[in-house]
């Protein structure tokens, strides 16, 4: 078990850049995403905004679809992220428990799942959310949540099923990454 979790790649949390952690964790490479790459997708998406709200002094940090000091970026950066490699994100209905979830489907189809969890920290007064992937590698499914020390394993599809419907009850978005058929 050692021996695989070495060859898995595992990018640990700086900041709150946990949506960048999350993808390259995801995709298994260092570089499959920078920061610059995040910031470039969502100042494009700015600029694609039809809505656009007006520009105030905290615009300059607080932009619309992440923080420019510590990330914090949004769906819509992992959406155009993921759809620039040719993946989709398909949102799974939290109305449906896991089992709904084909998480035997080959690699080829679902890539993996990003988990958006809600977080409380410092006594209930800040209230965040945080991005976390999973991954089936080698046959076995990981979570690669980048507050970890290292790659959890999940047992069987069994305990994966209990941990998704446990994130799903506590208010956790569940994002399928699939191949774009």
């Amino acid at each position: 078990m050692a021996d695989e979790k070495k060859q898995i790649y595992h990018e640990r949390q700086k900041l709150q850049f946990c949506l960048l952690h999350s993808l390259n964790n995801l995709f298994q490479e260092k570089h499959a995403f920078t920061r610059k790459d995040l910031d470039d997708i969502a100042e494009k998406l700015v600029l694609e905004d039809p809505y656009k709200g007006n520009w105030t002094p905290f615009s300059v940090i607080f932009k619309p679809h992440h923080n420019s000091l510590t990330g914090n970026y949004d769906i819509n950066v992992l959406i155009s992220a993921v759809e620039g490699k040719g993946k989709r994100v398909v949102w799974h209905d939290r109305r449906n428990r896991a089992s709904s979830i084909n998480l035997d489907e080959s690699e080829g189809k679902l890539m993996g799942i990003v988990l958006n969890i809600p977080v409380k920290r410092y006594g209930g007064f800040w209230r965040s959310r945080h991005w976390v992937s999973l991954r089936r590698i080698n046959g076995v499914w990981y979570n690669l949540d980048s507050d970890f020390e290292s790659p959890y394993s999940f047992g069987n599809i069994e305990e994966l099923r209990d941990f998704l419907d446990g994130a799903i009850d506590g208010g956790t978005e569940v994002l399928l990454v699939k191949d774009d058929d």
